[in-house]
């Protein structure tokens, strides 16, 4: 065809060449797994926490409160932006909307600092770690108990450990694999152990522990400031235009006021409460799991007396808002190790602790070492026979794989009970007694059969099936 013919569609339809190297081989995939890129520790966290931004925003995974508390915080500041400063502006003073802005801006920036970090989760104790705790115990108990048997135990639920005098019990956490330090404890909603556990808050959408309560203590401050001062001035708005045109008229004018002062109402008492018993729990350096427990008391002549407390009002709010930060334990945005100890996967009922990535890389490159090659039915075994696909029991890592067609080498007479097998597998050819192979660990010790009289029998096997194709291939000229 010509190419100023009718041929538009034609002349526009491409070719592309099928490659013949194309990536749909089994082989080539786990090539193109390890090009995406490593794996952050985020993306396998073992507690039930959302991640943002990967990895750099950590909360809880109930977050719907804590979007209605943005909601009513960014709609009440909104309608008291619109609605009143400019009459309060123009009436007062400036200085009102720009007070109001502070407070705004900095009650969302404490609630979002609270609600995205790391609130102080404990790493768990990875496998190795946890069965040398285990061990540990274990060996414990059997000294406590004066009794040496192996037999399996329970780990204890405590340890006692002495601060500022005052004996403080460390609880067993059966889910993170450690022992508590002091003062923290698990977030059953969170799934973690967090330091300095202090409560776990919906309304921020994150557990309050060590790294976040004094962001938490800020914001319910601050946001008590501006429930206050949006309260106050809404109302000030709403008698300065009553006094003008009447109170049902300015209400009528103004019905963003009306809403406002409602949601500031019912808001002041929980917030204000909230901050002042927070602030005692400051001054008193205790936390809310503490304080509802009745752990601790604040006299120094009872027994439970607070060991944590410096015995000043001011040293103890310096040390809970004013101290260093501690870093965060969890490595999130962190990258998996390929060796790093993990729970290998249950091989025959057995769990296999501390494996590592290679070594599942070394057991899936050996066949048999993974699972038992079934039997078929062309491949049954005959009675008082040895059977051929039976895995070998004495390899080891690092070792040659023999062949799969070779047999188990037990004794002499299984030997030479599978040669006559060659009519079911006319297929195989039996190596000369040179390109044999020896594998190491395949004759146990002690058995009668040496590698010589092994490579005899295969010499003698070798030379049966050839007079037995050079006389197959007689009988067949003869009968053509």
């Amino acid at each position: 065809m010509s190419p100023g013919g009718g041929s538009g569609p034609m002349k526009d339809c491409e070719y592309s060449q099928i490659s013949t190297h194309s990536s749909s081989s089994p082989m080539e995939s786990p090539h193109k797994k390890k090009q995406a890129g490593p794996q952050r520790k985020w993306e396998v966290f073992p507690g039930r926490n959302k991640f943002f931004c990967n990895g750099r925003i950590m909360m809880a995974r109930q977050t719907g409160v804590f979007y209605l508390t943005v909601v009513l915080i960014l709609v009440t500041s909104g309608l008291f932006f619109a609605f009143d400063c400019p009459y309060l502006s123009e009436k007062i003073t400036p200085a009102i909307p720009a007070i109001g802005g502070i407070l705004f801006f900095f009650v969302m920036g404490t609630l979002l600092r609270t609600s995205f970090s790391d609130p102080g989760v404990l790493p768990r104790a990875t496998p190795d770690e946890a069965a040398d705790l285990e061990r540990q115990i274990g060996n414990t108990e059997d000294i406590a108990n004066g009794s040496s048997s192996g037999g399996y135990r329970p780990p204890p639920r405590t340890k006692e450990v002495i601060i500022n005098g005052q004996t403080v019990k460390l609880k067993y956490c059966f889910t993170c694999k450690i022992f508590r330090p002091p003062r923290a404890s698990h977030c059953s909603l969170c799934d973690n152990c967090v330091e300095r556990f202090d409560h776990h808050c919906p309304w921020v959408g994150n557990c309050v522990g060590k790294r976040n309560y004094r962001f938490f203590y800020m914001f319910i401050l601050s946001l008590s400031f501006l429930t206050v001062f949006i309260f106050a001035f809404v109302i000030t708005h709403v008698i300065l235009r009553s006094q003008q045109t009447g109170f049902l008229n300015a209400l009528k004018d103004s019905p963003a006021s009306v809403l406002e002062a409602v949601v500031c109402f019912f808001s002041v008492w929980s917030i204000v409460g909230l901050s002042g018993f927070h602030t005692y729990l400051i001054s008193s350096n205790q936390t809310t799991n503490e304080d509802i427990k009745g752990s601790w008391s604040n006299k120094r002549g009872k027994e439970n007396y607070n060991p944590y407390s410096y015995g000043n009002i001011f040293t103890n709010c310096c040390a809970a808002l004013c101290g260093p930060l501690s870093p965060s334990l969890i490595d999130r945005r962190g990258f998996l190790q390929p060796d790093t100890p993990q729970l290998a996967a249950p091989s025959n009922g057995i769990t296999m602790y501390g494996a590592t990535q290679s070594q599942s890389n070394m057991a899936a490159a050996t066949p048999l070492l993974q699972s038992e090659p079934s039997i078929t039915s062309e491949e049954l075994p005959l009675p008082g026979k040895t059977t051929i696909s039976a895995p070998c029991a004495t390899l080891t890592l690092g070792q040659p794989t023999p062949p799969s067609s070779m047999p188990n080498l037990t004794s002499e007479t299984g030997l030479t009970d599978m040669l006559p097998l060659k009519e079911e597998h006319e297929g195989h050819q039996f190596l000369t007694p040179e390109e044999a192979p020896s594998p190491p660990g395949m004759l146990p010790t002690g058995s009668p059969i040496t590698h010589s009289h092994t490579m005899h029998v295969l010499s003698l096997a070798s030379q049966d099936s050839l007079h037995e194709d050079s006389v197959r291939g007689l009988v067949k000229l003869s009968s053509v």
